[in-house]
């Protein structure tokens, strides 16, 4: 099975019968196991904390997968020495696949609009909304994704046989961990070192500040290593929390130094020149409602015009598109993959149920008409298609741009309507990046020859552990006290790229503050330079080429935010050049433990704060 390549298939059948006979595990391998779901949904809602925290200060998604199966292997090899009837059943290489699916797509429930619609509409509109509406809204819309994903799965994976990059990575790294153990033990013995240390500092930040005794000792939320003026009016400074850097080490040196580069063009060259000006009032927000508007120009254009450039994957995605609905209609019938393949009526029933829960939701919850919710489920269908065959070939999900294409499209469908460009969008980009989610997991799973109906099914408990756990902390985090949207302390950036989109394309250019269409016209023309660079320059120089997405993130978030990442994604480069070996080892579960853990405690104290208020 592991030695196993696939040769070039010349239809469905042969290719199903090929896997079938040499990288199937068998109808009675085990695999959706109650311990694999619980402990895939334990991980994956304590992972979406951290990740909804991460992606409000930060804007960037962290990886879940590798680190859940890495943290479940560890945690079951340590029970497997106490419980004995486990001894004889130890955790097999499937349970810890399908584990880690459930887990993924808990851990990425932020990705359905509560990093990016959900406080863009209130920063737009004022409104918050009930946590049923929040629930009912992010479980219908990633439900959807996961329905439209059935018709992908066999052309794209089975037959094109697509690289799904970070699928081939967890079969890799479930291959190795379940071959020789001790690696894995070593790194989650790290990670959750690092998380102890990541706890602490938000006990000793947070926790010592929400006490009076103790609130002199605290350490400080931000440090002005450059001067107290500069801190204060410009936000240059370094942050005192270890998510920044550790964020920054998973980031990479590129996109860190394209952060620092932009935060201090914009905040330590233009910020002072427009506060001089009297155009913008000293502090974060004050800048930050003028910078955004270059920032999400550069990062608009540049993420549409690098959509672009990918118009072979959209021809290939929408000229299979007969053989992707062809492939599961069931008209074979000696379909070798019938009984474990996904049919193709529960994709029918499927995505009519919760596409018109969407619809319905859409219409009682924002007063969408019935006619645009139908046709942002149209679109979402077809946009699914091309955002699944672009994370197959290049392992990036372009959910940015998908969601700016929606809200393009409404722009000119209900100019005025800033609640339906953002809510339609929404159910794009959170359907897509569920879809390609559910698609990079099969990925997995087809290589180690699992049954692609039990992972399907696996998912929705993914939806649901996620559904549960990130909704109480997102109204705990954000509508405890929406204020601080925007703020310093969460500045939410993708929501304020989504929001600012939306009210250019409501209230026009004339809302615009002084010199910002200017500002809008550079930054859109910087997009598009650097991302021509990107795909024409030659591949000696591109690692030079400043990253347009992190020059744009460094307009709408403080100062203090990108150099904390840089100093991170410059330490992790150091040790990298210094032993390569320790840095594939402990770089991504030492950081991966210090934003779980710093990000965990900061949610529980905020908790306990507000228990004590009752009380």
């Amino acid at each position: 099975m592991d030695g196993a390549q696939p040769p070039p298939f010349e239809d469905d059948r042969e290719a199903a019968r090929w896997w079938i006979e040499n990288v199937y595990a068998g109808d009675d391998a085990v695999q959706l196991s109650t311990r694999a779901i619980v402990t895939g949904m334990v991980i994956g809602g304590v992972m979406s904390i951290s990740n909804l925290y991460v992606g409000l200060k930060t804007g960037w998604g962290l990886g879940v997968t590798i680190t859940a199966c890495i943290i479940a292997y560890a945690v079951f090899k340590g029970l497997e020495q106490v419980v004995a009837a486990w001894r004889d059943r130890p955790f097999s290489i499937l349970e810890n696949y399908t584990m880690s699916s459930v887990a993924s797509t808990a851990g990425y429930m932020s990705s359905a609009g509560l990093v990016s619609a959900f406080p863009a509409l209130y920063l737009t509109t004022g409104r918050l909304l009930e946590w049923w509406e929040i629930m009912a809204w992010i479980a219908a819309l990633s439900s959807l994704g996961v329905f439209m994903a059935i018709p992908l799965k066999r052309q794209l994976i089975n037959i094109d046989q697509l690289p799904f990059p970070s699928g081939i990575a967890t079969a890799e790294t479930l291959k190795s961990m379940h071959a020789s153990g001790d690696g894995a033990v070593t790194k989650a013995r790290a990670l959750f070192a690092a998380g102890a240390v990541g706890g602490l500092t938000a006990i000793w930040r947070d926790g010592f500040a929400a006490i009076p005794a103790l609130s002199r000792f605290a350490f400080p939320t931000e440090c002005a290593a450059f001067g107290r003026d500069l801190l204060a009016k410009y936000t240059i400074g370094i942050e005192g929390s270890l998510i920044m850097l550790a964020a920054g080490a998973i980031m990479g040196l590129r996109v860190a130094a394209s952060m620092l580069v932009g935060s201090l063009l914009l905040y330590g060259v233009v910020g002072p020149i427009l506060v001089e000006h009297g155009i913008a009032e000293p502090g974060y927000r004050g800048i930050v409602s003028w910078t955004l508007w270059p920032a999400t120009s550069l990062m608009v254009t540049s993420g549409l015009l690098s959509f672009a450039f990918k118009w072979r994957t959209i021809l290939r995605a929408f000229g299979g598109l007969a053989k992707l609905v062809g492939t599961t209609t069931g008209a074979e019938t000696d379909d070798p993959l019938e009984r474990i393949e996904v049919p193709a009526s529960w994709f029918l029933v499927g995505t009519l149920v919760t596409g018109s829960a969407c619809v319905l939701l859409g219409h009682f919850f924002f007063g969408i008409s019935w006619w645009m919710g139908a046709v942002a489920v149209l679109i979402t269908f077809f946009l699914s298609i091309v955002a699944a065959r672009a994370t197959g070939e290049t392992d990036i999900t372009p959910i940015g741009a998908m969601g700016k294409i929606t809200q393009l499209a409404y722009g000119v469908l209900a100019p005025s309507n800033i609640t339906t460009n953002l809510m339609t969008a929404s159910i794009t980009s959170g359907a897509a990046s569920n879809a390609a989610d559910l698609l990079t997991d099969l990925k997995c799973g087809y290589l180690l020859g699992g049954n692609p109906r039990r992972q399907t099914i696996a998912q929705f408990f993914g939806v649901l552990g996620g559904s549960i756990v990130s909704v109480p902390a997102y109204l705990f985090v954000v509508q405890r006290n929406p204020e601080q949207l925007g703020s310093a302390a969460l500045p939410a950036p993708a929501a304020k790229v989504w929001a600012g989109v939306a009210e250019l394309l409501a209230k026009g250019i004339e809302a615009l503050p002084a010199g910002a269409l200017w500002a809008i016209a550079l930054g859109a023309a910087a997009g598009a330079v650097l991302t021509l660079l990107e795909e024409f320059a030659p591949e000696r120089i591109r690692p030079w080429i400043p990253s347009p997405t992190g020059l744009g993130i460094a307009g709408v978030i403080p100062a203090f935010n990108s150099i904390s990442m840089f100093a991170g994604a410059l330490l992790a480069w150091l040790v990298a050049k210094v032993s390569p070996r320790a840095a594939e080892a402990y770089t991504i579960p030492v950081s991966s433990g210090l934003i779980a853990g710093e990000s965990l405690v900061g949610v529980a104290i905020i908790l306990a704060v507000e228990i004590f208020k009752l009380v």
